[in-house]
Protein backbone atom coordinates (compact mmCIF):
# COMPACT_ATOMS: atom_id res chain seq x y z
CA UNK A 1 0.00 0.00 0.00
CA UNK A 2 1.41 3.25 -0.97
CA UNK A 3 1.58 5.97 1.59
CA UNK A 4 -0.78 8.75 1.21
CA UNK A 5 -0.06 12.38 1.42
CA UNK A 6 -1.79 15.43 0.51
CA UNK A 7 1.43 17.11 -0.95
CA UNK A 8 4.72 15.25 -2.08
CA UNK A 9 7.88 17.71 -1.95
CA UNK A 10 11.06 16.23 -4.11
CA UNK A 11 13.97 18.25 -2.25
CA UNK A 12 14.65 19.86 0.79
CA UNK A 13 16.30 22.81 0.21
CA UNK A 14 15.37 25.93 0.85
CA UNK A 15 11.77 26.36 -1.28
CA UNK A 16 11.48 22.58 -0.87
CA UNK A 17 11.29 22.66 3.36
CA UNK A 18 9.44 25.96 3.19
CA UNK A 19 6.75 24.80 1.21
CA UNK A 20 6.21 21.78 3.15
CA UNK A 21 6.30 23.79 6.12
CA UNK A 22 3.66 25.90 4.84
CA UNK A 23 1.80 23.19 3.64
CA UNK A 24 1.73 21.64 7.29
CA UNK A 25 0.41 25.20 8.18
CA UNK A 26 -2.14 25.12 6.28
CA UNK A 27 -3.46 21.45 7.69
CA UNK A 28 -1.85 19.19 4.87
CA UNK A 29 -0.25 16.26 5.26
CA UNK A 30 2.95 16.28 3.70
CA UNK A 31 5.93 14.42 3.03
CA UNK A 32 9.26 15.72 2.01
CA UNK A 33 11.93 13.77 -0.08
CA UNK A 34 15.46 14.60 0.08
CA UNK A 35 18.60 12.49 -1.12
CA UNK A 36 21.32 13.96 1.01
CA UNK A 37 21.02 16.89 2.74
CA UNK A 38 18.12 18.82 4.68
CA UNK A 39 18.76 22.33 3.86
CA UNK A 40 19.95 21.64 0.32
CA UNK A 41 23.21 23.31 -1.47
CA UNK A 42 22.16 26.49 -0.03
CA UNK A 43 22.30 25.59 3.59
CA UNK A 44 25.25 23.36 3.14
CA UNK A 45 26.98 23.97 0.54
CA UNK A 46 26.51 27.50 -0.87
CA UNK A 47 25.02 30.44 0.91
CA UNK A 48 25.62 29.95 4.54
CA UNK A 49 29.11 28.13 4.67
CA UNK A 50 30.70 30.57 2.00
CA UNK A 51 29.37 33.53 4.35
CA UNK A 52 31.06 31.31 7.44
CA UNK A 53 33.88 31.72 5.38
CA UNK A 54 33.85 35.13 4.33
CA UNK A 55 33.47 36.37 8.04
CA UNK A 56 36.59 34.71 8.73
CA UNK A 57 38.27 36.52 5.78
CA UNK A 58 37.13 39.47 6.92
CA UNK A 59 38.33 39.13 10.49
CA UNK A 60 41.93 38.55 9.12
CA UNK A 61 41.48 41.69 6.46
CA UNK A 62 40.39 43.65 10.39
CA UNK A 63 43.72 42.04 12.17
CA UNK A 64 46.16 43.35 9.12
CA UNK A 65 44.16 46.77 9.69
CA UNK A 66 44.59 47.41 13.22
CA UNK A 67 46.82 50.43 12.92
CA UNK A 68 44.03 52.36 11.67
CA UNK A 69 42.48 51.89 14.68
CA UNK A 70 45.33 52.31 16.89
CA UNK A 71 45.86 48.72 17.88
CA UNK A 72 49.31 46.76 17.08
CA UNK A 73 49.60 43.52 17.26
CA UNK A 74 52.20 41.20 16.48
CA UNK A 75 51.91 37.06 15.34
CA UNK A 76 48.80 37.58 13.54
CA UNK A 77 48.16 33.71 11.90
CA UNK A 78 45.08 31.89 11.56
CA UNK A 79 44.71 27.49 11.37
CA UNK A 80 43.10 27.10 8.33
CA UNK A 81 41.57 24.06 9.75
CA UNK A 82 39.67 25.51 12.19
CA UNK A 83 38.34 28.07 9.91
CA UNK A 84 36.87 25.17 7.38
CA UNK A 85 35.58 23.44 10.06
CA UNK A 86 33.64 26.45 11.84
CA UNK A 87 32.33 26.79 8.24
CA UNK A 88 30.72 23.03 8.17
CA UNK A 89 29.96 23.37 12.12
CA UNK A 90 27.53 26.62 10.79
CA UNK A 91 26.00 24.44 8.24
CA UNK A 92 25.37 21.36 10.58
CA UNK A 93 23.67 23.62 13.28
CA UNK A 94 21.41 24.88 10.59
CA UNK A 95 21.13 21.40 8.86
CA UNK A 96 19.84 20.24 11.84
CA UNK A 97 17.50 23.28 12.90
CA UNK A 98 15.43 22.14 9.49
CA UNK A 99 15.21 18.92 10.49
CA UNK A 100 13.49 20.12 13.71
CA UNK A 101 11.28 22.53 11.66
CA UNK A 102 9.87 19.64 9.93
CA UNK A 103 9.34 17.49 12.77
CA UNK A 104 7.35 20.39 14.99
CA UNK A 105 5.68 20.86 11.49
CA UNK A 106 4.62 16.83 11.54
CA UNK A 107 6.39 16.77 7.87
CA UNK A 108 7.28 13.17 7.18
CA UNK A 109 10.68 13.18 5.61
CA UNK A 110 12.02 10.36 3.32
CA UNK A 111 15.89 9.89 3.01
CA UNK A 112 15.94 9.25 -0.66
CA UNK A 113 15.81 10.13 -4.52
CA UNK A 114 12.16 11.03 -5.36
CA UNK A 115 10.65 10.32 -8.96
CA UNK A 116 7.69 10.75 -10.58
CA UNK A 117 5.94 7.02 -11.13
CA UNK A 118 2.75 8.23 -13.03
CA UNK A 119 0.12 10.58 -11.96
CA UNK A 120 -0.15 11.40 -8.18
CA UNK A 121 2.27 9.11 -7.41
CA UNK A 122 6.05 9.18 -6.48
CA UNK A 123 8.56 6.41 -6.26
CA UNK A 124 11.18 6.90 -3.55
CA UNK A 125 14.85 4.83 -3.77
CA UNK A 126 17.83 4.79 -2.08
CA UNK A 127 21.08 3.28 -3.49
CA UNK A 128 18.66 1.41 -5.76
CA UNK A 129 16.56 0.17 -3.69
CA UNK A 130 12.65 0.97 -2.90
CA UNK A 131 12.44 3.28 0.18
CA UNK A 132 8.25 3.99 -0.65
CA UNK A 133 5.93 4.55 -2.76
CA UNK A 134 3.77 7.82 -2.19
CA UNK A 135 0.56 9.28 -3.60
CA UNK A 136 -0.63 12.74 -3.75
CA UNK A 137 -2.92 14.94 -5.23
CA UNK A 138 -0.05 17.63 -5.81
CA UNK A 139 3.58 17.31 -6.27
CA UNK A 140 6.35 20.15 -6.35
CA UNK A 141 8.87 18.69 -7.32
CA UNK A 142 12.33 21.29 -5.93
CA UNK A 143 15.40 19.75 -6.73
CA UNK A 144 17.84 22.29 -7.15
CA UNK A 145 20.64 22.88 -9.37
CA UNK A 146 24.53 22.23 -9.31
CA UNK A 147 27.22 23.63 -10.52
CA UNK A 148 27.95 23.53 -14.73
CA UNK A 149 30.82 22.10 -15.78
CA UNK A 150 32.54 23.03 -19.01
CA UNK A 151 34.85 20.64 -21.19
CA UNK A 152 38.87 20.59 -19.90
CA UNK A 153 37.38 22.28 -16.31
CA UNK A 154 35.97 19.01 -14.28
CA UNK A 155 36.55 19.29 -11.06
CA UNK A 156 39.46 16.80 -9.62
CA UNK A 157 39.39 17.05 -6.05
CA UNK A 158 42.93 18.30 -6.08
CA UNK A 159 43.65 21.03 -8.88
CA UNK A 160 40.52 22.23 -10.17
CA UNK A 161 37.55 22.54 -7.88
CA UNK A 162 34.13 23.41 -7.75
CA UNK A 163 32.48 25.13 -4.86
CA UNK A 164 32.40 22.13 -3.26
CA UNK A 165 35.96 21.58 -2.76
CA UNK A 166 36.84 25.27 -2.86
CA UNK A 167 34.43 24.93 0.90
CA UNK A 168 36.48 21.87 2.22
CA UNK A 169 40.20 22.91 1.41
CA UNK A 170 42.60 20.55 2.04
CA UNK A 171 45.21 23.14 1.87
CA UNK A 172 45.60 27.45 1.54
CA UNK A 173 46.66 27.63 -1.76
CA UNK A 174 49.15 29.81 -2.55
CA UNK A 175 47.82 30.91 -5.51
CA UNK A 176 45.02 30.63 -7.31
CA UNK A 177 42.65 31.48 -10.27
CA UNK A 178 38.92 32.08 -10.51
CA UNK A 179 37.10 31.12 -13.32
CA UNK A 180 33.60 33.20 -13.64
CA UNK A 181 32.87 36.18 -11.61
CA UNK A 182 29.33 36.21 -10.81
CA UNK A 183 28.34 36.18 -7.04
CA UNK A 184 29.89 32.52 -6.62
CA UNK A 185 32.98 33.29 -8.33
CA UNK A 186 33.74 36.87 -6.36
CA UNK A 187 32.88 35.80 -3.12
CA UNK A 188 35.63 32.55 -3.10
CA UNK A 189 37.90 35.21 -4.99
CA UNK A 190 37.23 37.97 -2.12
CA UNK A 191 37.34 34.96 0.40
CA UNK A 192 41.20 33.61 -0.91
CA UNK A 193 42.79 36.72 -1.61
CA UNK A 194 41.88 38.21 1.49
CA UNK A 195 43.08 34.94 3.38
CA UNK A 196 46.42 35.57 1.43
CA UNK A 197 46.21 33.86 -1.67
CA UNK A 198 47.18 35.66 -4.91
CA UNK A 199 44.15 35.51 -6.76
CA UNK A 200 43.32 35.86 -10.52
CA UNK A 201 39.79 36.28 -11.56
CA UNK A 202 38.79 35.57 -15.36
CA UNK A 203 35.46 36.60 -16.91
CA UNK A 204 34.68 36.51 -20.58
CA UNK A 205 31.88 39.30 -20.69
CA UNK A 206 33.55 43.13 -20.21
CA UNK A 207 33.19 43.51 -16.77
CA UNK A 208 33.11 41.41 -13.73
CA UNK A 209 29.36 40.86 -11.98
CA UNK A 210 28.22 41.68 -15.51
CA UNK A 211 24.10 41.75 -13.96
CA UNK A 212 24.78 44.57 -11.95
CA UNK A 213 24.74 48.35 -12.76
CA UNK A 214 27.72 48.77 -14.62
CA UNK A 215 29.16 51.80 -12.09
CA UNK A 216 28.87 49.06 -9.39
CA UNK A 217 30.50 46.66 -11.52
CA UNK A 218 33.42 49.07 -12.26
CA UNK A 219 33.79 50.07 -8.49
CA UNK A 220 34.08 46.44 -7.08
CA UNK A 221 36.71 45.47 -9.76
CA UNK A 222 38.52 48.38 -9.03
CA UNK A 223 38.49 47.79 -5.08
CA UNK A 224 39.62 43.88 -6.24
CA UNK A 225 42.76 45.02 -7.87
CA UNK A 226 43.53 47.63 -5.10
CA UNK A 227 43.67 44.56 -2.82
CA UNK A 228 46.00 42.92 -5.60
CA UNK A 229 43.89 40.27 -7.01
CA UNK A 230 44.57 40.84 -10.88
CA UNK A 231 41.16 40.83 -12.77
CA UNK A 232 41.08 39.77 -16.45
CA UNK A 233 37.73 40.67 -18.28
CA UNK A 234 37.02 40.05 -21.66
CA UNK A 235 38.83 37.10 -21.30
CA UNK A 236 38.88 33.64 -23.16
CA UNK A 237 40.39 30.89 -21.32
CA UNK A 238 42.75 28.37 -23.43
CA UNK A 239 44.13 24.95 -22.88
CA UNK A 240 44.51 24.24 -18.79
CA UNK A 241 47.67 22.07 -18.66
CA UNK A 242 47.82 20.23 -15.36
CA UNK A 243 51.27 19.54 -13.25
CA UNK A 244 52.11 17.68 -10.21
CA UNK A 245 51.36 20.33 -7.82
CA UNK A 246 49.65 23.41 -10.24
CA UNK A 247 48.53 23.89 -13.40
CA UNK A 248 49.40 26.72 -16.32
CA UNK A 249 46.29 28.28 -17.74
CA UNK A 250 46.45 29.82 -21.33
CA UNK A 251 44.07 33.36 -21.45
CA UNK A 252 43.57 35.37 -24.36
CA UNK A 253 42.34 39.52 -23.02
CA UNK A 254 42.32 42.44 -24.49
CA UNK A 255 44.33 40.82 -27.17
CA UNK A 256 47.33 39.70 -25.57
CA UNK A 257 48.02 36.13 -24.71
CA UNK A 258 49.42 35.15 -21.31
CA UNK A 259 49.64 32.07 -19.68
CA UNK A 260 49.07 31.61 -15.88
CA UNK A 261 50.69 29.44 -13.32
CA UNK A 262 48.33 28.89 -10.26
CA UNK A 263 48.02 26.14 -7.37
CA UNK A 264 44.33 25.73 -8.08
CA UNK A 265 41.51 26.46 -10.33
CA UNK A 266 37.89 26.99 -9.46
CA UNK A 267 35.26 26.79 -12.04
CA UNK A 268 32.20 29.04 -11.29
CA UNK A 269 30.87 29.59 -14.82
CA UNK A 270 26.79 29.13 -13.97
CA UNK A 271 24.47 26.52 -13.08
CA UNK A 272 22.63 23.31 -14.41
CA UNK A 273 19.05 22.26 -13.09
CA UNK A 274 18.95 18.62 -11.25
CA UNK A 275 16.13 17.69 -13.90
CA UNK A 276 17.70 14.28 -14.61
CA UNK A 277 16.02 10.84 -12.08
CA UNK A 278 12.90 12.71 -11.53
CA UNK A 279 10.99 10.57 -14.04
CA UNK A 280 9.57 13.48 -16.35
CA UNK A 281 9.63 11.24 -19.57
CA UNK A 282 6.25 10.73 -20.71
CA UNK A 283 4.46 13.69 -19.04
CA UNK A 284 3.93 16.58 -20.28
CA UNK A 285 6.51 18.66 -17.53
CA UNK A 286 8.59 21.17 -20.04
CA UNK A 287 12.18 21.12 -19.53
CA UNK A 288 14.18 23.93 -21.17
CA UNK A 289 18.13 24.43 -21.32
CA UNK A 290 18.01 21.76 -18.19
CA UNK A 291 15.29 24.19 -16.46
CA UNK A 292 11.64 23.51 -16.05
CA UNK A 293 9.00 25.94 -17.52
CA UNK A 294 6.08 26.60 -14.79
CA UNK A 295 3.15 29.59 -15.16
CA UNK A 296 3.84 32.43 -12.19
CA UNK A 297 1.77 30.13 -9.39
CA UNK A 298 4.39 27.19 -10.26
CA UNK A 299 2.51 24.91 -12.01
CA UNK A 300 4.02 22.65 -14.82
CA UNK A 301 2.34 21.21 -17.86
CA UNK A 302 1.46 17.90 -15.82
CA UNK A 303 -1.63 18.03 -13.89
CA UNK A 304 -0.86 18.30 -10.29
CA UNK A 305 2.90 18.36 -10.80
CA UNK A 306 4.86 21.69 -9.65
CA UNK A 307 8.29 22.82 -9.46
CA UNK A 308 10.27 25.92 -7.74
CA UNK A 309 13.35 27.55 -7.01
CA UNK A 310 16.62 26.58 -9.26
CA UNK A 311 14.93 23.89 -10.79
CA UNK A 312 12.79 26.51 -12.72
CA UNK A 313 13.54 30.11 -13.93
CA UNK A 314 16.20 32.70 -12.92
CA UNK A 315 16.76 35.09 -10.83
CA UNK A 316 18.63 31.63 -8.75
CA UNK A 317 18.25 32.40 -5.29
CA UNK A 318 17.23 30.69 -2.18
CA UNK A 319 15.25 33.62 -0.80
CA UNK A 320 13.22 33.80 -4.65
CA UNK A 321 13.08 29.39 -3.92
CA UNK A 322 11.20 30.13 -0.43
CA UNK A 323 8.78 32.65 -1.63
CA UNK A 324 8.30 30.89 -4.63
CA UNK A 325 7.26 28.18 -2.51
CA UNK A 326 4.67 30.16 -0.50
CA UNK A 327 3.13 31.48 -3.45
CA UNK A 328 2.81 27.22 -4.97
CA UNK A 329 1.52 25.90 -1.67
CA UNK A 330 -0.98 28.86 -0.94
CA UNK A 331 -2.24 28.68 -4.77
CA UNK A 332 -2.78 24.90 -3.90
CA UNK A 333 -4.27 25.47 -0.95
CA UNK A 334 -6.91 28.00 -3.00
CA UNK A 335 -5.63 31.42 -0.76
CA UNK A 336 -4.96 33.49 -3.74
CA UNK A 337 -1.67 34.55 -3.51
CA UNK A 338 -0.06 37.21 -5.85
CA UNK A 339 2.49 36.26 -8.02
CA UNK A 340 5.73 36.91 -7.47
CA UNK A 341 7.47 40.29 -9.49
CA UNK A 342 11.19 38.75 -9.85
CA UNK A 343 12.11 42.41 -10.62
CA UNK A 344 11.52 43.08 -6.78
CA UNK A 345 13.84 40.09 -5.72
CA UNK A 346 16.86 41.92 -4.62
CA UNK A 347 20.00 40.12 -5.01
CA UNK A 348 23.56 40.08 -2.67
CA UNK A 349 27.21 39.16 -3.47
CA UNK A 350 28.89 39.23 -0.12
CA UNK A 351 32.40 39.88 -1.59
CA UNK A 352 34.53 42.71 0.16
CA UNK A 353 33.38 45.30 -0.63
CA UNK A 354 29.64 43.90 -0.78
CA UNK A 355 27.47 44.01 -3.69
CA UNK A 356 23.41 44.33 -3.07
CA UNK A 357 20.71 45.31 -5.78
CA UNK A 358 17.36 45.19 -6.50
CA UNK A 359 15.05 46.33 -9.76
CA UNK A 360 16.43 47.76 -13.01
CA UNK A 361 20.05 48.98 -13.55
CA UNK A 362 20.32 52.56 -15.41
CA UNK A 363 20.65 51.03 -18.76
CA UNK A 364 18.07 48.76 -18.36
CA UNK A 365 15.76 51.06 -17.31
CA UNK A 366 16.65 53.53 -20.30
CA UNK A 367 16.27 50.06 -22.55
CA UNK A 368 12.47 49.66 -21.46
CA UNK A 369 12.05 53.32 -22.36
CA UNK A 370 11.95 54.76 -19.11
CA UNK A 371 12.90 58.76 -18.46
CA UNK A 372 15.14 58.30 -15.50
CA UNK A 373 16.47 60.65 -12.86
CA UNK A 374 19.68 58.70 -10.91
CA UNK A 375 21.09 59.75 -7.59
CA UNK A 376 24.65 58.84 -5.78
CA UNK A 377 26.11 58.93 -2.51
CA UNK A 378 29.13 58.26 -1.73
CA UNK A 379 30.07 56.27 1.79
CA UNK A 380 32.88 59.29 1.99
CA UNK A 381 30.24 61.40 2.81
CA UNK A 382 28.29 59.33 5.86
CA UNK A 383 29.55 59.88 9.53
CA UNK A 384 28.97 56.67 10.52
CA UNK A 385 31.19 54.96 7.66
CA UNK A 386 34.01 56.92 8.54
CA UNK A 387 33.53 56.04 11.96
CA UNK A 388 33.81 52.75 10.95
CA UNK A 389 36.84 53.22 8.80
CA UNK A 390 34.94 51.97 6.18
CA UNK A 391 34.69 55.27 3.92
CA UNK A 392 34.82 53.27 0.04
CA UNK A 393 30.96 52.52 -0.68
CA UNK A 394 27.94 53.85 -3.01
CA UNK A 395 24.70 54.22 -3.16
CA UNK A 396 22.78 54.65 -6.43
CA UNK A 397 19.13 54.77 -7.43
CA UNK A 398 17.06 55.20 -10.51
CA UNK A 399 13.45 56.82 -10.76
CA UNK A 400 11.21 57.38 -13.67
CA UNK A 401 11.75 60.92 -14.34
CA UNK A 402 7.57 61.10 -15.33
CA UNK A 403 5.85 59.36 -12.16
CA UNK A 404 9.11 58.94 -9.17
CA UNK A 405 8.69 55.30 -9.04
CA UNK A 406 11.98 53.81 -7.68
CA UNK A 407 13.06 51.94 -10.57
CA UNK A 408 15.90 50.36 -9.08
CA UNK A 409 18.84 50.60 -6.68
CA UNK A 410 22.09 49.38 -6.44
CA UNK A 411 24.71 49.50 -3.36
CA UNK A 412 28.51 48.59 -2.97
CA UNK A 413 30.32 48.66 0.47
CA UNK A 414 29.98 47.38 4.09
CA UNK A 415 26.90 45.33 4.78
CA UNK A 416 24.77 46.72 2.08
CA UNK A 417 23.22 42.91 1.33
CA UNK A 418 21.66 44.28 5.65
CA UNK A 419 20.08 47.61 4.13
CA UNK A 420 19.10 46.99 0.64
CA UNK A 421 15.69 44.88 2.39
CA UNK A 422 14.54 48.86 2.77
CA UNK A 423 14.65 49.55 -1.11
CA UNK A 424 13.05 46.35 -1.76
CA UNK A 425 10.09 47.71 0.79
CA UNK A 426 9.97 50.15 -0.93
CA UNK A 427 8.92 48.63 -4.62
CA UNK A 428 6.81 46.41 -2.66
CA UNK A 429 4.92 48.78 -1.34
CA UNK A 430 5.11 50.94 -4.88
CA UNK A 431 6.77 54.04 -3.05
CA UNK A 432 7.33 57.39 -4.60
CA UNK A 433 10.54 59.73 -4.44
CA UNK A 434 8.66 61.60 -1.87
CA UNK A 435 7.29 59.16 0.23
CA UNK A 436 10.92 58.02 0.72
CA UNK A 437 12.74 61.99 1.24
CA UNK A 438 10.11 62.18 3.98
CA UNK A 439 10.93 59.12 5.81
CA UNK A 440 13.24 59.57 8.56
CA UNK A 441 16.49 57.68 8.84
CA UNK A 442 18.45 57.76 12.12
CA UNK A 443 21.79 59.19 12.41
CA UNK A 444 24.54 58.37 12.69
CA UNK A 445 23.87 55.08 10.12
CA UNK A 446 25.51 53.51 7.04
CA UNK A 447 21.98 54.08 6.19
CA UNK A 448 21.51 57.50 5.68
CA UNK A 449 23.55 57.00 2.25
CA UNK A 450 20.30 55.65 1.06
CA UNK A 451 18.27 58.38 1.83
CA UNK A 452 20.77 60.80 0.51
CA UNK A 453 20.74 59.00 -2.68
CA UNK A 454 17.33 59.64 -3.33
CA UNK A 455 17.62 63.13 -2.58
CA UNK A 456 20.50 63.77 -5.35
CA UNK A 457 18.18 62.05 -7.72
CA UNK A 458 16.43 65.31 -7.28
CA UNK A 459 18.81 67.91 -6.41
CA UNK A 460 18.29 67.91 -2.85
CA UNK A 461 21.58 66.19 -1.76
CA UNK A 462 23.13 67.69 1.64
CA UNK A 463 26.33 66.30 2.57
CA UNK A 464 28.35 66.36 -0.72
Amino acid sequence: MADQFDLVVIGGGPGGYVGAIRAAQLKMKVALVEREHLGGICLNWGCIPTKALLRASEINHLLHSLDAYGFAADNIRYDFDKVVKRSRAVAGQLSGGVKHLLKKNKVTVYDGQGALAGPGKVKVTKDGKAVADITAKHIILATGARARVLPGMEPDGKLVWSYREALLPNTMPKSLVVIGSGAIGSEFASFFQNMGSKVTLIEVMDRILPVEDVEISSFVQKAFVKQGMAVLTGARVGQITKGAENLTIEVEAGGKAQTITADRLISAVGIVGNVENLGLEGTRVKVDRTHVLTDPMGRTGEEGVYAIGDLTGPPWLAHKASHEAIICVENIAGLHPHAMDTSNIPGCTYCRPQVASVGLTEAKAKEAGHEVRVGRFPFIGNGKAIALGEPEGLVKTVFDAKTGELLGAHMVGPEVTEMIQGYGIARTLETTETDLMHTVFPHPTVSETMHEAVLDAYGRVIHI
